[in-house]
């Protein structure tokens, strides 16, 4: 082994440094950096500006301040909602130059890389198999596969006291033959 040897490492351990992680559709990549000391020191107005989207018991500890830019910081907090199971709830604070005022730009639900997601949204004609297709034309044609019966069809019997169309037929014909005879 060569002394450059011992510090590059496997080959594989190389490609790997070299190819970026996979990256999981819907989840927010966030840029590297210090953030904004007083944005970031700015939890609790965070987190009441959350309450006013969602109720309290639904927002979870404070996971971390994520800069965005200059003066621009984005609070992370666990959720708790029901059916969001590694969701986080997230505040993005902003203030002017020089400024002490805390201002919310924007507030919402992010999924982050624990989280369930939908897959991904795939044409109807791709997702389709041949089997389903051969399902779909046996359905659309059901007089083609029914079996033939051979029993006589039969008249609904009348509602309400009405007689109908053939019966009305039988009995004038019964009629004019008796008055005949």
């Amino acid at each position: 082994m060569t002394p450059d040897s011992e510090h590059l490492g496997t080959p594989v351990q190389e490609q790997a440094a070299k190819t970026p992680p996979k990256r999981k559709a819907g989840v927010p990549v966030w840029r590297t950096g210090k953030p904004d000391a007083f944005l970031a020191a700015a939890v609790d107005t965070a987190r009441t500006a959350l309450e006013g989207i969602t109720p309290a018991a639904t927002i979870g500890p404070h996971l971390a301040a994520k800069s965005e830019g200059d003066r621009l910081v984005t609070h992370l907090f666990e959720s708790r909602l029901p059916g969001y199971a590694g969701w986080q709830w997230y505040a993005v604070l902003t203030r002017n130059s020089r400024s002490k005022v805390v201002t919310v730009n924007e507030l919402g639900l992010l999924p982050s890389e624990d989280s369930i997601l939908a897959p991904e949204w795939v044409p109807w004609a791709e997702r389709v198999r041949p089997e389903d297709q051969q399902q779909e034309s046996e359905a659309d044609a059901p007089e083609a596969n029914a079996p033939e019966t051979d029993s006589p069809e039969v008249d609904a019997p009348a509602e309400n006291g009405q007689e109908s169309a053939e019966e009305a037929r039988d009995s004038t014909d019964d009629a004019g033959t008796q008055a005949g005879a």
